[in-house]
């Protein structure tokens, strides 16, 4: 799924500059191009846009001020010629803020942090009330396997072992298949081995996660994000 982009600024060389970079990122597909704010607009009211490179130095409206007076935008990655408006645009929660002349380097890594949120935003959408469920190849049958019966997912070598409330199966998947078309909102890879059901958790002590019916392990490289994760709108605070 491409990003799809539209650049906003007054500027001639750095619409050029924008859209070239643009073109040489395969992630990304430019959807307009506009020289202010109200022609912005134009474009967003018949094109879809996920992502907005946003001048702040523009006359009638600058960047600062659209973001201001706009209820809904796509994402934004600020660029401007003036580092001090940096902290002003944070608080506006754009994405990132490209002070000009920037590289294609530095551009590039505005994008990937983009992609990244892009994509987890995507892959966390709730699943239907009529999406609750995925097959599998099981012993020469094809199975019906529910999200919330599944309790956790272990790697084996080049088959992955799902364990559900009642019983094992153990299918020919990786852990990294299996995890990309399951919902985000509700599966949580903790090691490089499991993946859990985030509503299965009943206990969390130190590194291990008690699932009920089984324990395993965080690992370093997860637990942060992880325990985040877990607990995100679920911890109540004194």
């Amino acid at each position: 799924m491409k990003i799809k982009c539209l650049i906003v600024d007054d500027e001639p060389v750095a619409r050029r500059l924008l859209q070239e970079y643009i073109e040489d990122i395969d992630f990304l597909e430019l959807a307009g191009i506009a020289e202010n704010p109200l022609k912005a607009n134009a474009v967003l009211e018949n094109e879809h846009v996920d992502l907005m490179f946003l001048d702040i130095n523009m006359p009638k409206l600058t960047g600062i001020e659209y973001l201001r007076t706009s209820a809904e935008l796509p994402m934004v990655v600020m660029t401007t010629a003036y580092a001090e408006y940096a902290t002003e645009g944070f608080t506006l929660d754009v994405m990132d803020y490209l002070v000009k002349p920037f590289s294609f380097e530095r551009f590039l890594k505005a994008c990937n942090k983009v992609k990244e949120y892009f994509e987890l935003k995507n892959k966390n959408a709730p699943a239907s009330k009529e999406e609750d469920f995925f097959f599998v190849k099981n012993d020469g049958k094809i199975e019906k396997v529910f999200y919330n019966e599944l309790v956790y997912i272990e790697a084996m070598l080049n088959y992955v072992v799902l364990h559900t409330e009642n019983r094992k199966m153990v299918v020919y998947l990786t852990i990294k298949s299996v995890l990309e078309q399951l919902p985000g909102n509700i599966f949580l890879q903790v090691h490089k081995s499991y993946v859990i059901n985030i509503n299965k958790v009943k206990t969390i002590e130190g590194n291990e996660i008690n699932l009920g019916r089984a324990k395993v392990i965080i690992s370093q490289h997860f637990f942060d994000a992880a325990i985040k994760k877990i607990l995100k709108g679920r911890m109540i605070k004194r």
